[in-house]
C-alpha cells in the first residue's frame, strides 16, 4: 500500500476552507496513478502573501489561486517522498468562483488537482500540454461528480 501523506498550513482562519479530509481526497485522486510514495503540503495563505510569493518566484504582480512547488531531491540523497508544496490563496480562490458562477468546493477540489498535477510534471505552456492537463483534471474531477471547470458556467450543489 501506498503512503500518501499531506501537511496542510492554514494561515488564514476561514470557515469556508475545505476540511483536512476534502484535500486529502483532492490530493489522492490525483496521484491515482502515481505509484510511489507521496508526500504533499498544502500551505492555506492570505493575500499579502501570496502577492509577495508571485512576485518571487514568477515576476507577476498580485496574487494568484495556486502557486505550485516541486521537491527535487538532492543528487546522492534517498529516502525521502516529498512531491512538493502547493500554496493556495484562499481569497482568490473564493473570488474566483463567485466571478464564474462555480461552487466554492468544486472550485477548491480543481485547482489542488490542477496544483497536484503540476507536482507531478504536468504543465500548460503549450497548446498541446495545456489540453492533456485539461483532459485529466476533467476526467479526475468527473470522478468526483464536479463538471468541466473549463464550461462557461458549473452548476454544483
Amino acid at each position: 500500500m501506498l503512503l500518501r501523506q499531506l501537511d496542510v498550513q492554514r494561515i488564514v482562519d476561514l470557515d469556508s476552507l475545505p476540511s483536512d479530509d476534502q484535500l486529502q481526497l483532492w490530493v489522492e485522486k490525483a496521484l491515482a496513478d502515481y505509484s510511489q510514495d507521496a508526500e504533499v503540503v498544502i500551505r492555506i495563505v492570505d493575500t499579502q502573501e501570496m502577492t509577495e510569493l508571485n512576485s518571487q518566484y514568477r515576476g507577476k504582480e498580485g496574487a494568484t489561486n495556486i502557486l505550485s512547488f516541486p521537491f527535487e531531491l538532492p543528487d546522492g540523497v534517498e529516502g525521502i517522498d516529498l512531491l512538493g508544496d502547493l500554496v493556495v490563496c484562499a481569497a482568490v480562490l473564493e473570488q474566483e468562483a463567485k466571478q464564474q458562477s462555480k461552487a466554492l468546493s468544486a472550485h477548491w477540489a480543481h485547482i489542488i488537482i490542477h496544483g497536484v498535477l503540476h507536482l507531478l510534471g504536468y504543465d500548460h505552456l503549450t497548446d498541446d500540454e495545456a489540453t492533456e492537463m485539461e483532459n485529466k483534471e476533467i476526467v479526475l474531477l468527473q470522478e468526483l461528480h464536479i463538471n468541466n471547470p473549463y464550461q462557461e458556467k458549473e452548476i454544483n450543489g
